[in-house]
């Protein structure tokens, strides 16, 4: 196959790399990683995690980018060029990438929304909010948190249930098209623009962390939260899930599957090593999830330890009250003792106690685990409004949030545009500026839906299941088309004509055997465990309670499930199906020639 000639290049091969890790690392380092972490056993998950670096990871990372550079051409355009069958293959990555796209850019409307409030002395998640009739706090309030209040009331606004959709919040909003205008205007040029702005994207995340790093370390209690994370509990090697969820994070984090890779890829020189490339980018995301953990475990064992003396002096105040103690006779040191010698010494009236007295457990705090935006948006947010020049840091904080999140974002664009602008019908009758702000025009009304009070719920299901098991599929199609389709001997020398090397054992072994083997197993091991979930379920805000409750998905939320599944993966089998159809009938429509 001919390489277009005519195809735009990165200015060097650094724009390149930066481009991949201004994408690759992203906000799944700063929260997903620290919370698997902390699920499945500290240090001892980094085990599975870097055996899963190995075998999936930079093998699946490899292809793709050298699967971009051969073909010099976007997702849809390179899998069409490797078979016609596997045109679908390509429309299911683009159509995995506009999903992403429609409902990720909400996190940077967030980031903005938090990042405008930081400039407020004190933050607006400081404190609970006075009632109406200023005698007391607002109740919902006081029965969660200040940081939950803000987040939940203030930012989302968010409904009882999925079933009650609200209105559209104006605020967020705002902050929504503010998103995306900064993402058209990034991507205003393509890589004329692109290439600039991802030395920024992703050189200022790292900054901030080092600030963060140097900040968390002098914290009180930091070390109670380091010590969490690298104390390994090795029983959890035993746990499967803990594998799985090691293999998904690499997954994820290196963005498999969605074709920006691919589009990045093809922009690159025909001779560019993209296997060095491969280790690079690899290897520097897995070590900014580590990095980004010992930071957020330092931030972790500050809360915790501000949470649980906190809790202590609340029980001491009220020990103190109760038996009308000298001010200073119970400290931290002596509480154990003491609440053992009042329980004895007094049994009736410490019983009569007992219901307001808290079990305070700083294991307790530290297991305390936030996934997602919860970390993001309510644990960070908890951390900082206790540290001194709060407002300095919260403002760092959600801008390399904001960084982070641009930075996805230009892939996930980018895998959008770049087949699109590959028609040539489309390129040679619209202008590339128009190509770009339809598609973020089009991303930006449809993710007005994720601004309403039932939005967060509706984001919830996108980030659960518009990508998880169609990147699986996609990725599966990918290895078994390169390796069987056209050939692994076939793509060897092409390799070989790109970068002068071949690849060695270790390449061949994990692209024909080992990833193939390793996605099936966790394609069979995610419908089994939907299957034996039975009805899908999901945490809804009871303003009661002031915390979240468990609810079954209305027939509705199950329809639209389905149908974010169905849109990409059936993708290729239709896509096959197309082409099989169209070559049928030209047959049939060749006249015989006697």
């Amino acid at each position: 196959m001919d390489m277009e000639k005519s195809r735009p290049l990165w200015d060097n091969p650094f724009q390149f790399v930066f481009a991949c890790i201004s994408y690759a690392v992203g906000l799944g380092n700063v929260w997903r990683f620290p919370y698997l972490c902390q699920m499945y056993g500290g240090g001892g998950f980094l085990v599975p995690y870097l055996i899963m670096l190995i075998v999936e990871g930079m093998p699946l990372l490899y292809l793709e980018l050298a699967v971009g550079q051969r073909m010099r051409q976007g997702s849809i355009g390179a899998w069409k060029a490797i078979s016609p069958y596997l045109c679908g293959v390509g429309f299911a990555s683009v159509v995995v990438s506009f999903f992403l796209s429609m409902y990720y850019n909400v996190i940077n409307a967030w980031a903005f929304w938090y990042l405008f409030h930081s400039f407020q002395d004190p933050l607006p998640w400081a404190n609970c909010p006075l009632n109406r009739n200023h005698t007391g706090y607002v109740d919902e309030c006081e029965q969660a948190s200040p940081t939950q209040y803000f987040w939940y009331r203030k930012t989302l606004n968010i409904s009882p249930s999925i079933e009650e959709s609200g209105s559209i919040q104006w605020e967020q909003a705002v902050c929504l098209i503010l998103a995306w205008l900064v993402v058209y205007l990034c991507i205003l040029r393509g890589t004329e623009s692109t290439g600039k702005v991802v030395y920024v994207t992703a050189s200022l995340p790292y900054i901030v962390l080092i600030i963060y790093l140097i900040r968390g370390l002098t914290l009180h209690g930091a070390a109670n939260g380091l010590m969490y994370m690298f104390t390994p509990k090795l029983e959890q090697l035993a746990n499967p899930k803990t594998w799985i969820n090691a293999a998904t994070q690499i997954f994820f984090s290196l963005g498999l599957g969605f074709g920006s890779l691919i589009a990045f890829a093809s922009y690159n020189e025909p001779t560019n090593n993209c296997e060095r490339h491969a280790i690079i980018v690899s290897l520097i995301n897995s070590a900014t999830s580590i990095f980004a953990s010992i930071v957020t475990f330092s931030i972790y064992g500050f809360k915790a330890t501000f949470n649980y003396e906190n809790c202590i002096s609340k029980v001491i105040l009220l020990l103190v009250n109760s038996f009308d103690l000298e001010e200073g006779s119970i400290t931290q040191e002596n509480f154990e003792d003491m609440k053992s010698y009042l329980a004895s010494s007094h049994p009736s009236k410490y019983t009569e106690l007992l219901p307001q007295i808290k079990n305070c457990s700083l294991e307790a705090e530290l297991n305390t685990a936030v996934q997602g935006t919860g970390l993001a948006f309510i644990v960070y947010s908890e951390a900082i409004k206790n540290m001194e020049v709060s407002q300095l840091y919260s403002v760092l904080y959600f801008f390399m949030l904001l960084m982070l999140g641009i930075g996805s974002m230009l892939g996930n664009t980018t895998a959008i545009l770049t087949p699109l602008s590959d028609s040539k019908f489309l390129s040679s009758h619209v202008p590339k500026e128009m190509i770009s702000g339809g598609v973020c025009f089009v991303n930006c009304i449809i993710g007005l839906v994720f601004t309403m009070e039932a939005g967060n719920y509706w984001f919830d299901i996108f980030n659960d299941y518009a990508a998880t098991l169609s990147l699986l599929l996609i990725v599966l199609v990918e290895t078994i088309a390169v390796c069987y389709v056209y050939g692994i001997k076939r793509f060897e020398k092409d390799l070989h004509a790109m970068t002068g090397r071949k690849p060695n054992w270790y390449w061949k072994i994990m692209w024909a055997f080992a990833s193939p083997v390793l996605i099936v197993s966790l394609f069979i091991f995610y419908i089994s465990d939907y299957i034996s979930t039975g009805t899908l379920q999901y945490q809804a805000w009871d303003v009661t309670q002031g915390q979240l409750v468990t609810k079954d998905y209305p027939r509705g939320a199950l329809a639209v499930i389905g149908l974010l599944v169905a849109a990409s993966t059936m993708c290729i089998p239709l896509g096959a199906l197309f082409t099989f159809i169209r070559n049928r009938t030209k047959k049939q429509n060749v006249p015989n020639v006697a």
